[in-house]
């Protein structure tokens, strides 16, 4: 059974805050099926943007850099994903540190 992108984000938004790691929903797209972009921002005028991708080799799903640099750059490239798909969900995480929790098991 696939979880819905609504109870996905939800998930993840708490993973995050039991972790004191702030983040919120800039973009909410389609609760049902909508794609997620986690836009990491460092808080240093660097920012990087996340997708999840399936592995047509494996099989599995990952996350993966969309882009990476200076914060606005990274803003641009997430407008521009967000002008071709109207239902696409946008989560900002903000830590200094870099932590994002995507590499953790049960958010691919």
């Amino acid at each position: 059974m696939k979880l819905t992108a609504d109870i996905w984000v939800s998930a993840y938004l708490t993973r995050l805050r039991l972790q004191d790691i702030p983040a919120f929903v800039v973009k909410r797209g389609d609760g049902t099926a909508g794609a997620v972009l986690v836009k990491l921002n460092t808080l240093d005028g660097q920012a990087r943007c996340y997708q999840r991708s399936f592995d047509l080799m494996s099989g599995e799903r990952k996350w993966i850099v969309l882009t990476e640099g200076d914060e606005g750059e990274v803003d641009a490239s997430i407008t521009k994903q967000r002008s071709f798909d109207p239902d696409l969900w946008v989560i900002e995480v903000e830590d200094r540190a870099g932590r994002h929790l995507l590499d953790e098991p049960g958010l691919s």
